[in-house]
């Protein structure tokens, strides 16, 4: 019996041992103009991401920015469990505030793993739940097979992503945060009375890259999110799985220089994301940061605090918002509960005036770069969402103009509230977001 044991344990590290070495190394290159994929090593094997992981976190932390719900000199109080967080991390001791900017900039620069435990809960009450929703944010940018548990990236066997996921959270972030992403350019900033410089290294080497961050773990690897601009081209890269930093750093500029030829100057000031095998398509715009959906497990605005609170809201940059970055105050973010005259309709939708006026509820589970994306969500969304779909009516608005256009995909007509709430429930348990609207909707 032993002997067979035995056998069997030697025969399945023989067959794993091939799979573990595959998940471990992956690379993709991507033309951000166009979605083109310039070149791909297992690009859509499961890697765990590190402190790629800040990457979401930031980009949570610049959505909640842009909403209103926070700035950039708001206090985050280091909790005990935060300040216990590992190295690398900035330090401050429990009891003691960090600002938003420092909190941002110390993920950036030190990858703090202190600051994102802060952020999170900051941002989703608790490190749990605020990994939650950046689970559900990387669903509705197009991450299909990344799953967030904590906020840093420290070790988890359970948080999981993709090269294909990290270089769409990376468009993400240069194409609805165009004017926050510079912060990833940072080198170092002083953070009471110590400097503390990054250690993104192959960026203060290679030219035209402006960004955006590395991540190291036993599990995982040296990982490298880098993006370069070259003219009009813009092209980012992932390397996962490196076996030093250097080692990992060389393979990323090697794949940079063979792919920047073969990008494209053409592609207009849009930046476009790759989804496995389909056509590349645009990521989720936050162009209407408010018209995002809110997790229908969120509590509800009147049950918590501003700073928890999922509440759709105008939310207006003050100038120099971001200090030394941009002097532009941007203009005015339309709110979710603005009235906009629909582009399209699906079936027999009543206009959303009509519905207000009536007093009929509707729900929100996205917003589409396209109408035709728009129209897909809905219409799988109503043949996986049962009986509770089954008198609903699909819609979709256009909201916003040029490349911050996008459609609100939403179902209309439903007799009561409870009706709404059962129909975000089914979808819920699909894995869907959903946002209840009442008669204002």
């Amino acid at each position: 019996m032993r002997k067979l044991l035995a056998a069997i344990i030697t025969a399945t590290l023989v067959v794993a041992a091939p799979l573990s070495a595959m998940a471990g190394s992956a690379s993709l290159i991507l033309d951000a103009r166009t979605g083109k994929v310039l070149s791909s090593e297992n690009a859509d094997v499961l890697n765990h991401p590190a402190s790629l992981t800040k990457m979401m976190t930031i980009y949570m932390a610049f959505e909640a920015i842009n909403r209103g719900k926070m700035n950039w000199d708001t206090p985050i109080v280091m909790s005990k469990y935060a300040a216990s967080r590992p190295p690398t991390k900035l330090g401050a001791k429990a009891g003691t505030s960090i600002t938003v900017r420092e909190a941002i900039l110390g993920m950036i620069t030190k990858s703090a793993n202190d600051a994102a435990a802060a952020m999170g809960e900051k941002l989703g009450g608790s490190e749990s739940n605020f990994a939650r929703l950046m689970t559900q944010k990387a669903r509705q940018l197009g991450m299909s097979r990344t799953t967030f548990v904590n906020a840093s990236g420290l070790p988890d066997g359970r948080q999981i992503t993709t090269a294909r996921d990290m270089s769409t959270l990376a468009v993400a972030l240069m194409k609805n945060y165009p004017r926050e992403y510079r912060l990833f350019s940072t080198a170092s900033f002083n953070f009471r009375g110590r400097q503390i410089r990054g250690h993104n290294n192959l960026m203060y080497r290679y030219q035209g890259m402006d960004g955006i961050k590395t991540g190291y773990t036993n599990a995982s690897g040296f990982n490298l999110v880098s993006a370069v601009k070259d003219g009009n081209r813009r092209v980012v890269g992932v390397v996962l799985g490196g076996r030093t930093a250097r080692s990992r750093d060389d393979k990323m500029a090697a794949l940079l220089d063979k792919a920047m030829g073969r990008a494209s100057s053409s592609g207009g000031a849009r930046l476009v994301a790759s989804v496995n095998s389909r056509e590349p398509v645009e990521v989720a715009s936050a162009a209407d940061a408010s018209d995002l959906p809110v997790p229908a497990s969120a509590p509800r605005v009147e049950d918590v605090a501003p700073v928890a609170a999922p509440e759709i809201a105008r939310s207006e940059l003050a100038p120099k918002a971001l200090g030394y970055l941009s002097d532009t105050v941007p203009q005015e973010r339309p709110s979710a509960l603005d009235a906009v005259t629909p582009s399209a309709k699906i079936g027999s939708a009543k206009p959303l005036a009509s519905v207000a006026s009536t007093g009929d509820w509707s729900i929100q589970i996205s917003a589409a770069p396209s109408d035709e994306a728009a129209r897909a969500l809905l219409a799988q969304a109503k043949s996986e969402g049962g009986a509770a779909l089954k008198s609903a009516n699909p819609y979709t608005e256009a909201v916003g103009k040029g490349a911050n256009k996008v459609y609100r995909a939403r179902f209309v007509g439903f007799e009561s509230r409870d009706a709404a709430t059962s129909a975000c429930d089914a979808l819920k348990k699909r894995s869907y977001d959903c946002m209840l609207l009442g008669d204002r909707g």
